[in-house]
């Protein structure tokens, strides 16, 4: 079975492991701090704090912005679960906006005219398929009705945006490194930003509010005192994992190289069918992390035991969360574009494992599921 994603590691990377189990400091120390400053570098941002996951990530962003009781958080419904969990930690309520059919991207018009209110501290776009959102409007409208703009990442790393990175932009940008990500820690994540101070306490907050120059970390040398000077939470990343990081970085480049060709593949090869469709998203400058087509909700089921049966895995990104059991009391209107979407949304592999010939039974897959139906019109 050719699987959506897998990680792509090799002998660097338990080199890299090796050395830090060697030196006997594996928590926080000089390797994250390392990867810290090469993320830096690679996406153009004045701050980067690594963190163990991408959803510490997020959590640790608004909590940086002092987002809590009574304030309130727009992202949208069509996004991974860990969105809509990491505002419920912080006591704030969640505000599901609508997404574009074509790209699922969040709507900016339908958070403007049906989300925001005086409550509002945070709007949280996606980056869905490693596609940048509007960040000039959005940011524009933030700083007009004064709310930060905490960007989810997960699947953005190593995308521009008008000729920048992202991580450079806006407010905040949250990254995930998980195994399956554009690079991987193995587990992981991080906060880029441009905010000195919000940065400082972003680092307090990832080690229990510890203060880090009593606890002269960067020399890697213990000492017994140490001053707790705010909340906070054990979300830091580990020398181990920052180590397979640096290794991820040197062969970054090969990787978007070749998930950029495997998606420009895909978007060749299904054009004209009449029943997949691809999103619209410009390889150009997007590092993608999964390839989405579109099926008909009444065949999609049908869809994927379709390619499973050829040997190709299918996945979900994702199930609307207005509609989750937990989540659906925040839900105050109706989403129509987005249940549409989430019923028709099929992830099809994309990953650098992939040969050549594993591409191409995808694409005899996904074509001949296309021919052996009636064609539809999709309108």
């Amino acid at each position: 079975m050719i699987p959506i994603s897998r990680p792509v590691t090799g002998p660097e990377e338990m080199q890299a492991m090796e050395k830090v189990f060697a030196s006997g400091w594996l928590g926080l120390g000089s390797t994250v701090f390392e990867f810290e400053e090469k993320l830096k570098k690679q996406l153009g941002a004045k701050n980067v704090i690594a963190v163990n996951t991408g959803t510490s990530a997020l959590h640790i962003a608004l909590a940086g912005f002092g987002i809590g009781p009574g304030d309130e958080v727009v992202l949208p419904s069509l996004t991974f679960a860990a969105c809509v969990q990491v505002v419920l930690a912080l006591g704030a309520t969640p505000v599901f906006a609508e997404s574009h059919e074509d790209t699922l991207l969040l709507d900016i018009d339908d958070v403007e005219k049906h989300c925001l209110t005086p409550r509002t501290k945070a709007v949280m776009p996606v980056h869905f398929c490693g596609n940048p959102c509007d960040l000039d409007r959005l940011l524009a409208l933030g700083r007009e009705r004064d709310f930060r703009v905490v960007e989810d990442a997960a699947h953005a790393f190593g995308s521009e945006y008008k000729g920048r990175r992202i991580g450079s932009h806006g407010d905040a940008t949250c990254f995930s490194f998980d195994p399956i990500k554009n690079i991987t820690t193995g587990e992981g994540g991080a906060v880029a930003l441009a905010d000195d101070a919000v940065a400082e306490e972003i680092r307090r907050l990832r080690i229990l509010g510890i203060d880090k120059d009593t606890w002269h970390r960067y020399k890697n040398t213990r000492t017994y005192f140490y001053e707790v000077v705010s909340p906070g939470f054990r979300y830091h990343m580990p020398n181990f994992c920052a180590a397979v990081g640096l290794e991820q970085l040197k062969k970054f480049p090969g990787f978007i190289t070749r998930r950029r060709a495997i998606a420009r593949r895909y978007d060749a090869a299904f054009i004209g069918l009449s029943h997949v469709r691809p999103l619209k998203i410009d390889y150009a400058s997007v590092a993608p992390h999964i390839y989405i087509v579109r099926v008909p909700p009444d065949r999609r089921d049908e869809f994927m035991e379709s390619l499973k049966a050829k040997g190709v895995g299918t996945g979900l990104h994702y199930i609307a969360n207005h509609l989750q059991p937990y989540f659906k009391k925040y839900c105050r209107r109706p989403l129509p574009r987005t249940d549409r979407s989430w019923q028709e949304i099929v992830t099809i592999p994309l990953h650098c494992a992939m040969s050549d010939a594993d591409v191409e039974t995808v694409i005899d897959a996904v074509r001949a599921f296309d021919q052996a139906r009636t064609p539809l019109n999709h309108g």
